[in-house]
């Protein structure tokens, strides 16, 4: 499956980090192998940005380790 095929059925989740005043919204798409696609829940017609899975799992156990 391509990533693009995989983006348009994608389940996308709000972050639990996203405040609820429609500012600062994240979305990440999962299940899909090796990737993690993250968007603006704000524009969910734009652009995706596709990071390779062992990379986003290293960016958020540093993001919580700092506690940013």
């Amino acid at each position: 499956m391509s990533t693009t095929h995989a983006l348009i059925q994608a389940r996308w989740r709000k972050s639990s980090y996203s405040d609820g005043t429609g500012g600062s919204c994240v979305e990440v798409a999962d299940g899909i192998p090796d990737v993690v696609p993250v968007r603006d829940s704000k524009r969910t017609d734009g652009p995706a940005l596709i990071f390779r899975a062992d990379g986003w799992t290293s960016f958020v156990n540093a993001v919580r380790t700092d506690g940013l």
